[in-house]
């Protein structure tokens, strides 16, 4: 089920969902709902409880409660129906969100079934990059040659946006900072398929995806994609031996060397990005609006304005997720959001310390490396408003408390067997 919510996730375009629902009625995050009652029901069967604590499952209360203590507060303060229908949908959304945290976290049984997981995710965000290279490459959005039989399109269609000498692609996503996003979390787990797979053949495939992926991060044009490929590959560098190194190394050089043939045009504007972000008008729109957050944010501190209810246009877009959480649901959303994050990073931490291979050892660093990736692209934009983001980072912290699990010294006991004949 998991494997069939990142297909529906990543290869039908944002737009499509079913006919005469919200926004929420893209397939992927139909799929997403179901898990969260397939979690809810298995907890109710003592038969079917897992074992054992789980970190991570305290981590999503702490957000759910932060979440929910906020909704009525939002009422209280008396909302438009703008925000009121924003607020109904955030609250959705988070059943979402924890429905696929909790069903990988407790529901995955064993290494090879995490790993066939990850290998779904990297072979669609593999095909999610030739979308992305082929709208970059053709100058057309090649998305709208993607149709779905029973699916109709509704809400905001990326173009392609120019942008100095080239122009930004999104793929089948909402955004092209999602976009670039996405590829930056997937580029470390098509790695660790392109060392770590049992077969040449299949190292060699998954070595053409990650090249797919990693080349589909430029086509974006996204400050945010770059940055997160820096983070990916500071923490992963430590992990990595040397050869590996001198490879990667040898390889990107070799990939930024035929852009600038390619493209010359191209490297000049993503080399101009950098060197003139501090007049970027969309960095500058960014920083003036810190006074109008203040503002809002000094009212209601604690537990915010409402769950959801910072909502366009009845408000300006923050491009800042932790601003936006900060606004609405206070500094105790942004802790236990944090908290979230963290949990996830710890988990993969400890799981990494208790693997006893290099390859288990290098997927946790790439669990580690996730995290990070999505701690940082909450500053620069509302991540949690684009839905594909938010179900890659859902899959990503439960895999983190699926990899704490896998390593714990009673894994014996730890598992979904039946109730009876269990023992401990």
């Amino acid at each position: 089920m998991i494997s069939l919510m990142i297909v529906l996730l990543t290869l039908i375009p944002a737009w499509l969902i079913v006919p005469n629902m919200t926004d929420l009625g893209r397939p992927a995050l139909i799929v997403g709902m179901l898990l969260f009652v397939w979690w809810v029901v298995a907890r109710l069967n003592p038969r079917l409880v897992l074992l054992g604590p789980q970190p991570m499952r305290w981590a999503v209360f702490g957000y759910l409660m932060s979440m929910l203590v906020s909704y009525p507060i939002g009422l209280l303060r008396g909302l438009t129906t703008i925000e009121a229908n924003s607020a109904d949908r955030a609250l959705l959304s988070a059943a979402v969100f924890v429905g696929v945290i909790l069903m990988a976290a407790d529901g995955l049984p064993n290494w090879a079934r995490m790993k066939s997981v990850l290998q779904v995710f990297v072979w669609c965000c593999s095909m999610m990059a030739v979308i992305g290279l082929l709208q970059f490459i053709l100058y057309m959005d090649v998305t709208q040659f993607i149709t779905v039989p029973g699916l109709e399109a509704k809400g905001w269609v990326p173009e392609l946006e120019i942008r100095g000498s080239g122009i930004r692609v999104a793929s089948t996503t909402s955004h092209y900072i999602e976009f670039s996003t996405i590829m930056a979390i997937a580029l470390p787990f098509a790695i660790h398929f392109a060392v770590f797979s049992d077969t040449r053949l299949r190292r060699q495939l998954f070595a053409v995806a990650a090249l797919c992926v990693a080349a589909a991060v430029p086509a974006t044009m996204s400050r945010t994609g770059f940055i997160g490929l820096a983070i990916v590959i500071l923490v992963m560098l430590p992990i990595w031996g040397w050869r590996m190194r001198y490879n990667l190394l040898a390889l990107g050089t070799c990939m930024v060397a035929a852009m600038i043939v390619a493209k010359p045009a191209v490297w000049s504007t993503i080399n101009g990005m950098f060197a003139g972000a501090a007049d970027d008008p969309s960095i500058t729109a960014r920083t003036k609006r810190y006074e109008m957050v203040n503002y809002y944010f000094a009212q209601r501190p604690w537990f915010g304005r409402g769950t959801g209810t910072w909502v366009w246009p009845q408000y300006q877009y923050l491009d800042n997720q932790w601003l936006a959480t900060a606004l609405t649901n206070g500094l105790v959303g942004v802790g236990m959001l944090a908290a979230l994050h963290l949990t996830g990073v710890v988990l993969a931490l400890i799981a990494m310390r208790r693997s006893t291979t290099y390859a288990d050892r290098h997927l946790c660093a790439a669990l580690v490396a996730a995290q990070l990736v999505g701690m940082f692209v909450g500053v620069t934009f509302d991540s949690f408003s684009f839905s594909s983001y938010v179900m890659v980072l859902s899959l990503m912290l439960g895999l983190c408390g699926t990899v704490w699990r896998f390593t714990h010294p009673k894994r014996q006991v730890r598992t979904s067997a039946p109730w009876l004949g269990r023992v401990g």
